[in-house]
């Protein structure tokens, strides 16, 4: 936990410290699409989440090879530059923290709320943005929403705005009967 804490406390200086650098050169909104086109590689692809994450890679290498990505996935300026800082400060392993971290300064600069949605297979863009609705309406404010595909949740969505956490998972559902269903033998 501590750990954890410590993590999402590097995460979000380096993101402050970007965001502040971009804000005022004007390129906030293109770093920030840059960083979610990064961590969309990230996501996809074993290869790049191991050499980003491993210990074992040099910094001049994971430097070198995240330059290359970076240029072949036409991520460039600030946000190829951070990512090569990140390599070099050994703390490429964070960038799926930062680029978070990223996004929710820039929704709050935005004056919008950050929403992080687990389901179990991948949303539509019809359900996505009613789901945006929905929670602009009980928010009050516009939603940003990081979406991720989670297949032990079975069905259902787990959705996190701030503190507060709706979790209408199936798997959930199943746990509960399940302990209900204990309480009664």
């Amino acid at each position: 936990m501590a750990s954890e804490q410590t993590m999402t406390g590097v995460a979000e200086r380096y993101a402050s410290a970007l965001f502040d650098l971009a804000k005022e050169q004007g390129t906030h909104v293109q770093v920030e699409q840059d960083l979610v086109k990064f961590k969309a590689l990230l996501d996809e692809s074993d290869d790049l989440r191991h050499l980003v994450t491993s210990p074992v890679f040099p910094a001049d290498v994971q430097g070198k090879a995240i330059a290359a990505v970076a240029a072949k996935a036409g991520i460039g300026g600030l946000a190829a530059n951070f990512l090569r800082v990140l390599a070099s400060n050994r703390r490429l392993f964070a960038a799926a923290d930062m680029v978070k971290a990223y996004r929710q300064i820039a929704a709050r600069a935005r004056g919008e709320v950050s929403a992080d949605v687990s389901s179990a297979q991948p949303l539509s863009d019809a359900q996505l943005q009613a789901l945006k609705d929905q929670l602009k309406s009980s928010v009050g404010k516009d939603v940003t929403i990081s979406a991720k595909v989670d297949p032990t949740l079975l069905g259902g969505l787990v959705v996190k705005v701030g503190s507060k956490m709706i979790d209408s998972s199936l798997r959930t559902k199943l746990d509960q009967l399940k302990f209900a269903m204990k309480g009664t033998g």
